[in-house]
């Protein structure tokens, strides 16, 4: 992984939402982000997206095919509602690895997972998605959900994560993803650019990060496109599931 690392120029330019900004920028610039909002992530998710976001997560638990005794990783997994998930799932036998870039969110996640009795097979570590500090072949299952739009270079992160999954083990990537029908499209941007930012301005003193969110989203590769990167990675059987619309859908590939 060094050496795709030392070929990206110091150069290089990325988007942060709209912006055009330095490769080497956009890390801190969404650590800011999260750190703003950790306090009330898990409200305003509920608020922002009805509470849907719950569903979708559980169909990704369903769709990992977690059992007793498997190892999992979190990637991006902030406040731990997969985590806590998967822990239950694995067993005493099993461990889960609930990973993040940020802090301030792996705080609350440490946090919330204690208050629910989850300790004894969770392990939590910042990590970079481009460089997981993991052994190759380590994990039955990685996922990673609302998180890899984050990523400077989904390209690394993606051959990262095959990296550390066993031949045979699951990637399931849930993120936001491109509507459907037109109308809907149309609909979901007004509700992204108008509602979203007042939405946060209210709930987290914080408008900017949510109107980060909603171009984020916009930037980030669509259903076709993301597949292909997973392809590319190495993934094998790599299917891709739309959920409410296409607002958002869960990728699934197999490490052959």
């Amino acid at each position: 992984m060094a050496d795709s690392h030392e070929a990206k120029s110091n150069d290089e330019t990325t988007h942060f939402g709209y912006k055009t900004v330095k490769a080497d920028d956009k890390q801190k610039m969404v650590a800011d982000v999260f750190h703003s909002v950790a306090g009330k992530y898990d409200l305003m998710n509920d608020v922002m997206s009805f509470g849907v976001h719950r569903l979708w997560k559980r169909y990704t638990i369903e769709m990992s095919g977690v059992r007793t005794g498997n190892r999992v990783l979190d990637i991006a997994g902030g406040t731990g509602d997969l985590s806590y998930a998967f822990a239950k799932r694995v067993g005493p036998e099993g461990q889960v690895v609930l990973a993040d870039i940020n802090a301030s969110m792996l705080q609350v996640g440490r946090d919330r997972l204690a208050d629910r009795g989850i300790a004894g097979n969770l392990e939590v570590v910042q990590a970079n998605a481009e460089a997981l500090p993991f052994a190759d072949n380590e994990f039955d299952v990685v996922t990673i959900a609302f998180g890899l739009r984050n990523v400077t270079h989904k390209d690394i992160a993606l051959a990262d994560m095959y990296r550390v999954l066993k031949p045979g083990g699951r990637l399931l990537v849930l993120e936001f993803s491109k509507p459907t029908h037109n109308l809907l499209n149309k609909a979901y941007d007004f509700y992204s650019f108008k509602a979203l930012p007042i939405m946060g301005r209210l709930i987290t003193q914080d408008a900017d990060s949510y109107q980060y969110l909603a171009e984020s989203i916009r930037k980030h590769p669509d259903q076709e496109t993301l597949k292909n990167l997973m392809t590319d990675a190495g993934f094998d059987r790599v299917t891709y599931h739309n959920l409410t619309g296409g607002i958002v859908a869960l990728h699934r590939g197999v490490k052959a």
